[in-house]
């Protein structure tokens, strides 16, 4: 019995996590993830990164999905998850995935009411944009592995109740996230393994003072291969 069979006899499943899945098994599979009518949260994992997910298969019926994460190469060019599901959708955690263009300003039309996002390994143009009012619920923003970026531009009444920031592993991130000050809900702050020169920058903008009401801040501590939490401080680097 394949897998679509197996499921088909547990349609009330509100949790599944599947992975090892190849393009082979998508056909069938996700039209049979989109019947379940119970099914709140979802994980999904490719193969291996050259195993392709055909998403536009997917196209859930009820208004339960919640949770989506999704480690493979997907495109969203014909995803019906994400266009007429994504306003449902609270907690979104994609690696891999290819968009066309900017992929903040993609997904803050299609899943406005998120509140935890992270985005890992995805390739995206130099520029990242959150425009004016995108994501007015959105709690926790996990940006990883990017490494075309080199501009992060946060316009005046983007993310309005954000209280987590983790940007990480964007190599060629050289200044400091445009309109950073602006995010006056903001009570964690992660800025790692960035452009070698990201502390001087820092430095030379005065987010030292800018951001000191930021309850906790990590920095990476050079040579010793560990991270130091600094609370209730304005000093971020080594």
């Amino acid at each position: 019995m394949d897998l679509p069979e197996q499921l088909d006899k547990l349609l009330l499943l509100r949790s599944l996590w599947i992975d090892n899945i190849t393009s082979a098994h998508c056909a069938g599979l996700f039209a049979t993830l989109s019947t379940m009518p119970l099914l709140s949260s979802l994980l999904l994992s490719a193969a291996d990164e050259n195993e392709t997910l055909l998403l536009n298969h997917f196209n859930p019926t009820c208004m339960k999905l919640h949770k989506l994460i999704v480690t493979g190469f997907w495109s969203l060019t014909d995803c019906p998850i994400l266009q007429n599901h994504g306003r449902y959708l609270k907690y979104l955690a994609l690696s891999r995935c290819h968009f066309v263009g900017d992929p903040l300003v993609v997904l803050a039309s299609t899943v406005p009411n998120i509140t935890y996002m992270r985005l890992n390994n995805i390739p995206s143009p130099p520029t990242l944009d959150l425009p004016e009012g995108s994501f007015p619920h959105l709690k926790t923003l996990v940006l990883k592995n990017m490494n075309d970026v080199s501009l992060l531009k946060i316009s005046s009444g983007a993310l309005p109740v954000i209280e987590c920031l983790y940007i990480t592993s964007l190599p060629k991130l050289e200044t400091v996230p445009r309109g950073i000050k602006s995010l006056g809900s903001l009570k964690k702050l992660w800025l790692l393994s960035l452009y070698s020169n990201f502390k001087a920058q820092w430095d030379m903008t005065g987010m030292q003072k800018d951001l000191q009401l930021v309850l906790e801040i990590w920095r990476y501590v050079p040579n010793s291969r560990s991270f130091v939490c600094v609370c209730q401080t304005w000093q971020l680097f080594q």
